[in-house]
């Protein structure tokens, strides 16, 4: 029974290889991903991939994970942020997944479900003629036993990776001059979680996993990194500061404001802890609590432009946009016009239906897509301005662009060919109409195909 649950383990891993990431819950944060970005950078320039093309993505998800799914971006769960105790630890994870990348185990990891599967295509077709033959108890022992050594094949190849990722992520932390402590620290939490659940360590345990032992890694991992020059390199106190205040960010946004007013208490007047309750009260509907938390961040640090960024949230959210706008002004000033804070103070500016602030709305709403296109709360308040201003073919452009960010891809086609047909011929956003009505079919086509298992035919007829 335990053989069989672990083949429908292998399958269903299997299948999620061959297909693409599923959709995820993201959380978008201009502080968090800022710190996420800037701690990765050195350990993705030690990599020798160019930081710029690398990216760091947070998934509202509170297990303890991190994980690639093909191409340049490392996505990291909140259960991981809200697990770690320093930046050092999250990096060590970051290296880790650079491993999995450097060594393309996405598009390999294909090859060793291939192997499995041929083996199980074999050992299936020798329980057929055995069967045929009359013997039938030596033919589903020849297909549990070709089952068995598939599973072993796949999960051996894929701890093979973890080991080679492993291994490599110290090669990066050392190239960055970053210590090895932290990775040590968070691979001693993983050994600690699964004792308390009762994971066996044994070496029998060890061949139905896909991942190395925990208290393996560590033994093989702590002779790299006692022995590296980077093992007394200090913590990076910026980075550690700038953590703490992430981590409380996040717990105040997810967690249930009880638990984190327990976390955090009134007694506790640290940044941090301003920031996780400011985010509770906001929740509970103290708008008068969360404002006075954020006037006394914004008073230790006028300048801030993350604490302007949250009184000018809680102002918008609370109904009152017309006194967010100055918070969320300046804020979109102090960082260039970082595409989230700039989308919040558009959202301000059309929310207090005044049709002077729609001008500048619009300024900062094209900046924000400018820099960062996949925004879709961005293209739907820029789609809110130009229908406003009577502009109905770019409304329905912005329309396209979020709907089909949405995986909306019916309404996302048919916003873009009305949006195409009414647009100036040849012009950019034409093109780009055009090239939204292309993505939208095929997008649509491969769900179906993956719904239905077969090839799907789309709108006009073309394969």
């Amino acid at each position: 029974m335990r053989l069989f649950a672990h083949f429908l383990a292998f399958i269903a891993l299997a299948t999620f290889v061959g297909q693409p990431l599923a959709a995820q819950s993201i959380l978008r944060d201009a502080e968090t991903e800022a710190f996420l970005q800037d701690i990765a950078d050195p350990l993705v320039e030690a990599s020798g991939l160019a930081p710029g093309n690398v990216e760091v993505v947070l998934i509202n998800d509170p297990s303890i994970n991190a994980f690639v799914a093909g191409g340049q971006v490392v996505y990291i769960h909140s259960g991981l942020i809200d697990a770690a105790d320093t930046a050092n630890e999250v990096q060590g994870v970051i290296a880790h997944e650079l491993g999995h990348i450097t060594g393309g185990h996405i598009i390999r990891i294909r090859e060793g479900y291939g192997a499995a599967t041929q083996i199980t295509l074999l050992s299936m077709l020798a329980g057929i003629g055995a069967a045929l033959a009359g013997a039938g108890d030596a033919a589903l022992g020849l297909i549990m036993a070709g089952q068995q050594a598939a599973i072993g094949k796949f999960l051996a190849f894929s701890r093979t990776q973890e080991a080679s990722a492993d291994a490599a992520g110290a090669e990066y932390l050392s190239r960055a001059g970053i210590t090895g402590r932290g990775s040590l620290a968070f691979f001693g939490k993983l050994l600690n979680q699964e004792m308390r659940y009762g994971i066996s360590q044994n070496d029998e345990a060890g061949f139905y996993r896909t991942h190395p032992l925990s208290g393996d890694r560590i033994s093989k991992l702590r002779e790299t990194y006692e022995s590296d020059p980077a093992w007394d390199a200090p913590l990076d106190p910026d980075w550690e500061r700038r953590f703490q205040r992430v981590k409380a960010k996040l717990q105040g946004y997810i967690a249930k404001p009880e638990a984190t007013l327990r976390d955090y208490p009134e007694t506790d007047q640290s940044t941090p802890a301003l920031l996780a309750r400011a985010y509770a009260y906001h929740k509970e509907a103290r708008v008068d609590r969360a404002l006075e938390a954020a006037d006394t961040l914004i008073a230790r640090d006028p300048e801030d432009p993350y604490f302007l960024e949250l009184k000018g949230q809680v102002l918008l959210e609370s109904g009152r946009p017309e006194e967010a706008i100055a918070p969320l002004r300046r804020a979109t000033e102090l960082t260039l016009a970082e595409p989230l804070i700039a989308s919040l103070l558009g959202h301000a500016l059309i929310a207090t239906e005044d049709k002077d602030n729609y001008e500048e709305a619009e300024g900062v709403l094209r900046a924000a897509v400018g820099r960062d296109r996949y925004n879709p709360f961005a293209w739907y308040q820029l789609g809110v301005v130009y229908a406003a201003r009577g502009d109905m073919p770019r409304a329905r452009l912005a329309s396209a662009e979020q709907q089909v960010m949405n995986r909306q891809y019916p309404l996302a086609l048919r916003s873009a060919q009305a949006a195409e047909a009414a647009l100036p011929y040849g012009s950019a956003d034409w093109l780009r109409a055009q090239d939204i009505v292309m993505e939208a079919r095929a997008l649509m086509e491969q769900q179906c195909e993956l719904q239905n298992g077969r090839n799907c035919v789309n709108e006009r007829g073309r394969r």
